[in-house]
């Protein structure tokens, strides 16, 4: 998707106003896979004590829930409608993060895998929530149970009719129990399973959504719970059909539809919505730029740019030139998102090295080298040199506002694949270089298009990164502003108040000089 596609311009926007609301560090809308793991750990948890007073007998699954429900309103009720509330909540959260991750075009390319895993991901959630209605047996369980069995009659691998089961009163105890046991303990288990293999090529992966959040959506989910706890409808009965359900929407929403279609139907719809999510990244597919190459004579094998790497697409393997070092760097092209975060934390990557001699680096983009973005930086900076006023520099990325339209007299950008492919020394080159200052923007805050490109530089201009920004650089002459394609206008006025401050910086040093300089 282009910087102007109106799914993506919504998107930033509504994010946007979340940020007015909750602040960048808590907006909900940047941690929605951390927050459905929350989720699942208050599912997991609250689970895990409803256990303990869960009958898994037939006749004794729905007395227990009552007695939950209503003689230890206090604890257990409590617990049974957090484990409630929080399933909803994971699913609203997942169902987020899938548009999310379509709106801003981040399924795509080598994204494919995550998005691929993740549709069928889903499912396992839905199911595992179908099964824990089931377990409370009272008539919208017996519901779910009839139309499931319905479902997987029309199935062509299930011989018999599970539905009969249904119809004949011919449900037992064993088969209550195993369906017991796949909500405790196999579907979980498998879910885990599916989930690792969601996340498998990805590195750097958070599990934990920001404490102040995850403390804010508890407390939500119990006021919840307290306010509107979980109760069960009338208990099964065989004999008749329940006159009116309130169904979970989120994961019941299919089931309504065998009131109009058959099983065979249904699964069809099923199956072709998400054959079809699944096979979105190539509609169409993303053009994708040439992986990072590796320049083992630049390189010491250092394994910065492994660690940083967010793809998992560069490894360290035993050094094979001979070299003293220990290890290379090998790089997956299959796994490589060409955004060029491995070429800044490249301690090679120093624009001040090889000034008569093109700039090699250890590991560099070959459609975007180090030593064009070093060229590019002495071309702007030399037109910055024969204009009047402050220079500035702006540095942003092509995933964020599109810098080329901050230019004017005083102003030149230059626009990286990612603001984590920028090595501080590049900085640092630009200010010795004569620029009154450097602007530097890309992705808003805890949102880069590349996961961690942002988070990186903070980092690594904060000195608790390497390469690290050196203490003789005036940072009064750098300033940090970020923005999306929707944030134009505070861009502009960050970059006119900078150059204000820049003005007065001036003023104030050309005084002390003047001052320094006149006799006693």
């Amino acid at each position: 998707m282009t910087r102007n596609n109106p799914i993506r311009r919504l998107y930033l926007a509504l994010e946007g106003w979340f940020n007015l609301s909750f602040g960048g560090e808590l907006n909900p809308l940047y941690h929605l896979g951390t927050l459905a793991f929350f989720f699942f750990w208050v599912v997991l948890v609250s689970g895990l004590y409803l256990f303990i007073f869960f009958d898994t007998s037939l006749h004794g699954a729905y007395a227990s829930v009552e007695y939950m429900t209503h003689e230890q309103w206090y604890a257990a009720g409590v617990m049974r409608s957090l484990h409630r509330y929080a399933s909803d909540a994971a699913i609203v959260t997942i169902l987020l993060h899938m548009f999310r991750e379509f709106a801003l075009d981040r399924y795509r390319g080598v994204r494919w895998f995550s998005w691929f895993t993740g549709v069928p991901t889903l499912w396992f959630v839905v199911t595992l929530g179908i099964t824990g209605y089931w377990l409370v047996w009272d008539e919208l369980a017996l519901y779910v149970a009839r139309l499931s069995a319905q479902l997987m009659d029309a199935l062509p691998i299930v011989s018999g009719s599970m539905a009969r089961n249904f119809l004949e009163g011919e449900l037992t105890d064993r088969f209550f129990t195993l369906m017991g046991f796949l909500h405790l303990l196999g579907q979980p288990m498998l879910l885990v399973f599916v989930i690792w293999i969601h996340i498998k090529r990805l590195s750097n992966v958070r599990f934990s959504a920001p404490r102040g959040l995850a403390l804010g959506s508890f407390l939500a989910l119990l006021a919840l719970s307290l306010i509107a706890p979980a109760t069960s409808h009338a208990p099964a009965d065989m004999e008749r059909v329940a006159a009116e359900l309130k169904l979970d929407w989120f994961y019941l929403n299919v089931y309504p539809l065998l009131d109009f279609w058959d099983g065979t139907q249904v699964w069809m719809l099923t199956l072709g919505v998400t054959g079809l999510l699944m096979i979105l990244p190539w509609l169409p597919p993303k053009k994708r730029l040439p992986a990072a190459e590796v320049h083992l004579d630049q390189c010491n094998g250092c394994g910065q740019c492994a660690e940083d790497c967010p793809f998992d697409a560069v490894s360290l393997a035993p050094r094979s030139d001979g070299r003293k070092f220990e290890h290379e760097v090998v790089v997956s092209p299959e796994l490589c998102a060409a955004c060029g975060i491995c070429v800044g934390a490249c301690p090679s990557s120093n624009p001040f090295r090889s000034r008569n001699a093109p700039l090699r680096t250890g590991i560099d983009m070959p459609t975007l080298p180090i030593d064009q973005v070093r060229q590019r930086t002495d071309q702007a900076l030399a037109r910055l040199a024969k204009e009047e006023g402050a220079g500035i520099l702006v540095l942003g990325c092509d995933n964020a506002y599109d810098v080329s339209r901050l230019e004017r007299p005083g102003v030149a950008a230059i626009s990286l694949y990612c603001m984590g492919m920028l090595p501080p020394t590049l900085i640092e080159y630009a200010l010795a270089k004569g620029a009154a200052g450097v602007f530097v923007t890309g992705c808003r805050d805890h949102d880069c298009y590349y996961r961690y490109g942002n988070i990186w530089l903070d980092e690594r201009l904060a000195g608790s990164r390497k390469p690290k920004l050196r203490a003789r650089a005036d940072r009064r002459r750098i300033r940090v502003q970020r923005g999306a394609v929707t944030d134009g206008d505070m861009l502009q006025e960050a970059l006119e108040a900078f150059r204000r401050d820049l003005a007065g910086l001036e003023e104030n040093e050309g005084g002390a000089v003047a001052e320094k300089e006149t006799p006693a």
